[in-house]
C-alpha cells in the first residue's frame, strides 16, 4: 500500500461509530469506536454470550481497550467482571458502582467521576448523573473527530442536567423501556410497576419523545431506541411515539434488539 493510499484508509477509518450487542432486560451492550479505540459500554451478557456477541462484529475481547460501567444492575455488569479478569480489561465505574459487589475483584479499575470528562487514547468521555435506583449511576457521551454520541438508557426522567449534558449530540442511543399503557395493563405486579413507572425507574416512550426536541433534533444523524421492555413494550410502540417527532420520515430511528443487538452505526 502506497503512503497516499494508506492516508486514505486510514482517513476513511478515522470516524465514530456504535454498535449494539443486545439492548433489554436480560442484558445491555454497546461497542463504541472512534477508528482507533474500541470500548463497551456495559456487559449484561455472561462472558460466553458476550465473546458470541462480540464475533459477530469480528472482534475478540482481547481487541477491546476497556469496559465502562453505567450502574451495577445485573443486565448491565453480569460478564463485566468475568471478562475484565479473563482478558486483563480495565474497568471504567464510579466508586459507588464499584461499591455494589456485584463485579468482584477487577484487575484494573479507574474511578469516573460524574461530570468530569475522561480520555481514553483519543476517546473522549463525558460521565453524566442521571436519575435511576442505583448506587451511583451514570450515562455516557463519547467525543472524536468532531462528532459526539449520546448512550443515554436508564433513567426514570428527563432532568433539565440531563438534558444540558445530551444537547447537540449527533446520535443517541436513548431509553423506550415501556408504553405507559402496556405497563399498566401488563402482567407486573403493582409493586414493579410503580418502579418501572417512577421517577427513578425507566424512560416511556412519551418521555422520550418529550426529551428529544430538547437535545436538538435538526444535529441528530442517528436515534437508536434501546432497552425495550419485551413485556411493557413493541417496535411499532416506539416507532409510532416518535416518527411524528422527524415530520413522519423514520429513516434516522432504529432499535436495538435484545437478540441481535445493532450492527455499526457510522457517524457522518
Amino acid at each position: 500500500m502506497s503512503d497516499v493510499e494508506e492516508g486514505r484508509a486510514q482517513h476513511a477509518s478515522a470516524v465514530l461509530r456504535f454498535a449494539s450487542l443486545g439492548s433489554g432486560s436480560k442484558g445491555n451492550a454497546t461497542l463504541v469506536c472512534d477508528g482507533e479505540t474500541r470500548v463497551l459500554v456495559d456487559c449484561g451478557f455472561g462472558m460466553r454470550e458476550a465473546e458470541k456477541r462480540l464475533a459477530r462484529f469480528d472482534l475478540h475481547p482481547s481487541q477491546l481497550d476497556a469496559i465502562l460501567v453505567s450502574h451495577e444492575h445485573g443486565d448491565h455488569v453480569r460478564g463485566v467482571g468475568a471478562l475484565a479478569r479473563r482478558y486483563r480489561l480495565p474497568v471504567y465505574l464510579t466508586p459507588g458502582t464499584m461499591r455494589s459487589g456485584r463485579l468482584g475483584t477487577l484487575p484494573h479499575h479507574h474511578w469516573v467521576t460524574p461530570q468530569q470528562r475522561f480520555v481514553i487514547n483519543g476517546l473522549e468521555i463525558d460521565p453524566v448523573t442521571v436519575p435511576h435506583d442505583a448506587c451511583e449511576p451514570v450515562q455516557f457521551r463519547f467525543h472524536a473527530h468532531g462528532r459526539s454520541l449520546g448512550v443515554l438508557t436508564d433513567l426514570g426522567h428527563p432532568t433539565a442536567h440531563v438534558a444540558e449534558a445530551f444537547h447537540g449530540c449527533d446520535a443517541l442511543v436513548l431509553e423506550c423501556n415501556h408504553d405507559v399503557q402496556m405497563l399498566a395493563e401488563g402482567p407486573y405486579p403493582a409493586s414493579l410497576k410503580r418502579r418501572v413507572g417512577g421517577d427513578w425507574g425507566h424512560l416511556a416512550n412519551v418521555q422520550a419523545a418529550a426529551l428529544l426536541p430538547r437535545l436538538g433534533l435538526d444535529r441528530l444523524q442517528r436515534i437508536v431506541c434501546s432497552h425495550l421492555s419485551e413485556h411493557n413494550n413493541c417496535p411499532e410502540r416506539v416507532l409510532d411515539t416518535l416518527t411524528p417527532l422527524l415530520d413522519g420520515d423514520d429513516s434516522r430511528l432504529s432499535v436495538a434488539a435484545q437478540d441481535h443487538g445493532l450492527a455499526w452505526q457510522r457517524i457522518a
